[in-house]
């Protein structure tokens, strides 16, 4: 198979699993092209079965705004035909579900089909702005294929946009060998030289993931042991949680790291993941944390509840609820057996519902149903 991906390149959840999904699946010996104005932040790959092709925008006095939806249209036609893909697969459904199908026009006779996976705020931002639902529910209903990355945001779909064809639910999924906990202890020094526990955020510091939240957690926990704080991500909160360690005095305990490449690394080293979000379509982050034996306090919002179990590999809080968490943190890391347990029990359930060995199966064979269907359709 020869697949199109086109997803946003920037450090957020749709282009993480879009580019993990290309690689897993040049792993496995189909040719991958990523199409996107920018490389994916996470393709660090030299694999034979994976090419990037630039969206190149032109500016014109005209234009107030880049006609960025029109080119990627375009090249995505050429690479369709140049490549001889057999589908185009979309992350994030504006605008890349209308450019999708305004390809799948211009490349007729011949069936170009695609799929649409919806991650979350291309949904629930629509729900914001209405101008917007039209022709997003046009291109969903159009699309040949559409999948959702949690039950939470199916549901959703269905309800803000009253949509007749089917959703296909694959979640979000992990590379359970890649993301485990780190064999260097080691470099837990770094950042904690006294054995101090870790905690850790990882996101892209929008305001929906409440960064500022995690440090007022750190805080109050903070009050009653002493612990570190690594923050990796970067984004428009960065500089509100940064005023925030400086009025708290907490400078010489939180670690900001920006933008990292191989997260894993990081993953593995911590303690507690700390994912306070007003929303979460699924919960990537914590899954990833999961996966390196490290328990989750998240919140009981979108489809983290299908991700974390309460009690069991981490705790739910209500959104804004710093106290609520702080106490979780501290029951965790006051009593090591306790945070290992839950870390082991994160491990295995990551292991036995989101592996990537369990879920590229599922879209292998759902291209496979789409391309088929298509070519039904042409005959």
């Amino acid at each position: 198979m020869k697949i199109g991906i086109t997803c946003y390149p920037t450090y957020g959840g749709s282009g993480v699993v879009a580019t993990e999904l290309g690689l897993e699946l040049a792993a496995r010996g189909y040719d991958v092209h990523f199409i996107s104005y920018a490389p994916p932040i996470r393709l660090n790959s030299t694999s034979d079965h994976i090419q990037f092709h630039e969206v190149e925008v032109s500016n014109y006095p005209l234009f107030d705004h880049p006609p960025y939806a029109l080119a990627l249209a375009v090249k995505m036609v050429e690479v369709a035909e140049s490549a001889g893909l057999d589908l185009l697969h979309v992350h994030y459904a504006i605008p890349h579900s209308v450019s999708a199908l305004l390809a799948r026009s211009m490349a007729a006779p011949r069936r170009l089909p695609f799929i649409t996976t919806l991650h979350g705020t291309d949904i629930t931002l629509v729900g914001n702005n209405r101008s917007y639902l039209p022709i997003t529910r046009f291109s969903i209903e159009q699309s040949d294929g559409v999948t959702a990355i949690s039950h939470y945001l199916r549901r959703q779909t269905l309800v803000e946009f009253d949509i007749k064809n089917p959703i296909e639910v694959i979640p979000n999924f992990v590379n359970c060998d890649l993301y485990c906990r780190s064999p260097k202890p080691e470099e837990r020094l770094q950042w904690a030289p006294n054995g101090e526990p870790i905690l850790m955020h990882l996101s892209n510091f929008r305001p929906v993931k409440r960064v500022t939240d995690v440090v007022e957690i750190f805080a109050l926990l903070r009050e009653k042991m002493p612990a570190k704080l690594v923050l990796v991500g970067d984004g428009p909160d960065r500089g509100s949680a940064e005023w925030l360690v400086r009025q708290k005095c907490l400078g010489r305990d939180v670690h900001f790291l920006g933008k990292q490449d191989r997260v894993h690394e990081k993953l593995g080293l911590a303690d507690l993941f700390l994912l306070p979000s007003d929303l979460e379509s699924f919960g990537l982050a914590a899954l990833e944390a999961m996966a390196c034996e490290v328990p989750v306090i998240a919140t009981n919002v979108g489809g983290l509840p299908e991700v974390v179990e309460h009690g069991v590999d981490g705790y739910l809080i209500e959104p804004r609820d710093v106290a609520a968490a702080a106490k979780f943190a501290i029951e965790i890391l006051s009593r090591s057996d306790r945070g290992r347990e839950m870390g082991q029990r994160a491990r295995i359930n990551a292991r036995r519902k989101y592996c990537a060995e369990d879920i590229i199966p599922r879209y292998e064979a759902y291209y496979q149903r789409v391309i088929q269907k298509a070519g039904a359709a042409s005959a």
